[in-house]
């Protein structure tokens, strides 16, 4: 069916009538005829109606325009360039639920954006969505790649883009505008009246695409991008992550077919090395059709940091290049804070964490922060965490990292080594006030995340994992003092947690940087934490090694505060080995040096080690004065309970039923006001055993189930309770 413009203008000269004579015929101006005729303004049926009388047409130019007054749709009803969808579409039915309601809504925004991070599925999510809703655009679906992130290829123009929207719309070339706002006006001019979808794939920048958004039209434009394109404010965005971990093994299978691996679990392996990313699964899945590889392989392969990148490239797609195209379009200042994140050892690091890492304020890191993370390198979260994807991580380790001068690379590490150790610092001031830390030399963190000594105990359970990467990350820079210093500090939340993998784990790194350095002082305290570790977890021999081997560090270096305290803690292990004369006379040194120091703390400790042994020598008198004092003495809530528990525990083995479950019930609030899960279950334990002794096994049964219902572990070879409860649950 012809242009009813150039149909206009054919019949128009046919008989010999110029334009102007044809204004005056028809009661419209000879320059919007001009236009018309030119495609570069709208027909309605009233001018048609009057060019058919002006040149007797005979309706043959009224039949061009539809009663809607728009140009006749080609007899097919409308172009159809959507690309297929993909045989291996899987999952994503919520989102495309979500994005083919948005486009269907009239009261929604005329463009939505898809973004998310390379190989994420954005355009087949937007093609699915298209696809689904393609019947109620009857003018017309169209899809463009703007080319904004293909490697090797120069991204369009907003002229580019322009100029190949238009020529789908059957505007011929000669028609085309010589200038870009031209073309967007006659994009406009084309769109206004039509119900079409165009799919703009591939966009770098909203610049790209600006003037394409069209003003008044029933059309949608639906744009993808791995940028966030903020700037587009009349949009709505539509978000899209990885796939859920069942929906990536299923796209596997459905891409691998025969090929794919029977044994599930190492699927499920595969795919969360692939980290759950549709690009990197479906390159694997290609290398299962292709052949030569066992799936155990592979997933070794995978598993190796060294290794994976390079494993997910099939050689026509990769998701390194994927990466590489994001990260070279990025100014020197983002691409160095990417490569300085690889350094940091979690997968989410806080906000203060990136500005140390960065050496910037706060301004001039969130504002490079919300740049990659609008081009959806990073993710920013309302924490305020800053996270990278897995692969992402490896990407920037191995790309972006090496693109940073290595005393740049040195400096950041030793500020966020610093920023971790005075923070840690400021939690444990909080909750535990009176517990000595070695000097660091460190201002005092401003800004931390906690006001009070439960938000620092809430801060330490988030951040110990990354924390503990610290140590470990200090020691391998050569930042040797703050090694043992941060695991020295953390060793109280470790202690009060019954974290003791972390703890030993820490301080054996820190062992090594206090040899590296010859501190003997911190040598033995290192020794001397390592020794309550292993008393805590119950391996009392290696806890009296260690002690032992403090406690001659402490002397060559002539420390006589390490001295006490190694002596204190070998007291403890004895205790524990069932030494409880020793235990008696060491603790009773101590415990005069502790009151003439004012080490209240180290009092309240000491006075409990007493009560336990002079309990074990059946001394309950004396034992009882102790428990007293020290629940008196101690000052933290977690010292109190701990300290009514061991009164109790006195009380229960001098036989004092009633005032024995009196004080475990006491205990146990008091653990609750503390936040101790261990001295809460202890408690429990105890009021158990008191029913126990009395007879009542129901009583005891439903104690102890309570106590077990906790997150921890009552050793009953460093625990009398847990010790009376085993034996009693079996007599």
């Amino acid at each position: 069916m012809p242009d009813f413009g150039a149909e206009l203008k054919r019949r128009r000269t046919s008989v010999g009538m110029s334009l102007t004579g044809l204004a005056a015929a028809v009661h419209f101006t000879k320059g919007y005829l001009s236009k018309v005729e030119n495609g570069k303004a709208r027909v309605n049926r009233e001018l048609a109606k009057a060019c058919d009388v002006a040149l007797g047409a005979d309706g043959a130019l009224l039949s061009l325009v539809t009663e809607a007054g728009t140009p006749a749709r080609r007899s097919a009803g409308g172009i159809a360039g959507l690309p297929h969808a993909g045989r291996y579409f899987v999952g994503r039915e919520t989102e495309l639920d979500a994005l083919s309601a948005r486009l269907l809504d009239p009261d929604d925004a005329r463009v939505g954006v898809v973004h998310g991070m390379a190989g994420a599925g954005k355009t087949a999510l937007a093609v699915a969505a298209a696809r689904r809703v393609e019947r109620s655009f009857p003018d017309g679906c169209l899809f463009f790649d703007l080319r904004g992130h293909t490697p090797g290829a120069a991204e369009l123009s907003a002229g580019e883009a322009l100029g190949r929207l238009l020529r789908l719309l059957d505007v011929s070339a000669d028609q085309l505008p010589a200038d870009e706002d031209g073309l967007a006006n006659l994009v406009r001019d084309q769109l206004r009246g039509r119900r079409m979808i165009l799919v703009l794939d591939n966009v770098r920048s909203a610049e790209q695409i600006r003037a394409i958004v069209p003003g008044e039209t029933s059309s949608r434009i639906l744009v993808t991008s791995r940028g966030r394109l903020p700037a587009l404010d009349d949009a709505w965005h539509f978000p899209v992550d990885v796939l859920p971990l069942p929906d990536a093994v299923r796209l596997l299978r459905s891409v691998a077919g025969s090929h794919a691996p029977d044994d599930e679990g190492v699927a499920t392996e595969i795919v969360r090395h692939c980290g759950q990313l549709p690009l990197a699964v479906r390159i694997v899945a290609a290398r299962f059709v292709a052949g030569g590889w066992t799936a155990a392989r592979l997933r070794d392969r995978l598993a190796d940091e060294t290794t994976r990148l390079g494993t997910l490239d099939d050689g026509e797609r990769s998701v390194a290049t994927a990466f590489t195209v994001s990260y070279e379009s990025l100014p020197g200042d983002q691409r160095r804070l990417l490569g300085l994140l690889a350094l940091h050892p979690a997968t989410a690091a806080e906000i203060a964490a990136v500005e140390a890492l960065a050496g910037l304020g706060p301004g001039e890191a969130d504002r490079l922060v919300d740049r990659l993370h609008d081009a959806h390198l990073v993710v920013r979260d309302e924490r305020g965490y800053v996270e990278l994807h897995d692969l992402m991580r490896m990407f920037a380790s191995t790309h972006a990292l090496p693109g940073v001068e290595p005393e740049d690379r040195s400096s950041a590490m030793g500020r966020l080594v610093d920023h971790a150790l005075a923070t840690t610092v400021a939690a444990d001031e909080l909750a535990e006030p009176y517990r000595f830390r070695p000097p660091t030399g460190l201002p005092a963190a401003s800004g931390v995340p906690f006001t009070d000594a439960d938000g620092a105990l809430t801060w330490l359970a988030a951040q110990w994992p990354t924390l503990v990467e610290i140590v470990d990350s200090a020691f391998r820079h050569g930042f040797h003092d703050r090694c043992w210093q941060l695991a020295f500090v953390l060793r109280a939340f470790f202690f009060r947690e019954k974290l003791f993998e972390p703890w030993i784990r820490t301080h054996e790194r820190a062992l090594e940087a206090t040899r590296a350095i010859g501190d003997l002082s911190a040598t033995g305290m290192i020794l001397n934490n390592l020794g309550m570790a292993h008393v805590e977890s119950g391996r009392v021999d290696e806890a009296i090694g260690f002690h032992e081997r403090a406690q001659e560090c402490f002397a060559q270096a002539r420390d006589d505060r390490g001295a006490i305290d190694a002596l204190s803690s070998l007291a403890w292990a004895r205790l524990y080995r069932g030494e409880a004369e020793a235990t008696l006379t060491d603790l009773t040194t101590v415990l005069a040096v502790y009151r003439r120091t004012g080490r209240t703390r180290n009092v309240v400790i000491a006075l409990r080690g007493i009560a336990l042994a002079s309990t074990v020598l059946g001394r309950f008198p004396a034992a009882l004065a102790s428990a007293q004092e020290a629940v008196q003495l101690a000052q933290l809530p977690v010292d109190r309970a701990m300290s009514v528990n061991c009164e109790a525990w006195v009380r229960f083995r001098a036989a004092q039923w009633a005032d024995a479950e009196s004080g475990y019930r006491r205990a146990a609030e008091l653990a609750d006001d503390a936040g101790s899960e261990y001295e809460r279950a202890r408690a429990l334990t105890g009021l158990g055993n008191t029913a126990a002794a009395r007879g009542d096994r129901q009583g005891a049964a439903r104690r102890w189930t309570e106590a077990a219902a906790y997150r921890v572990t009552l050793d009953p070879r460093v625990l009398g309770e847990a010790e009376y409860r085993d034996r009693a649950a079996v007599a």
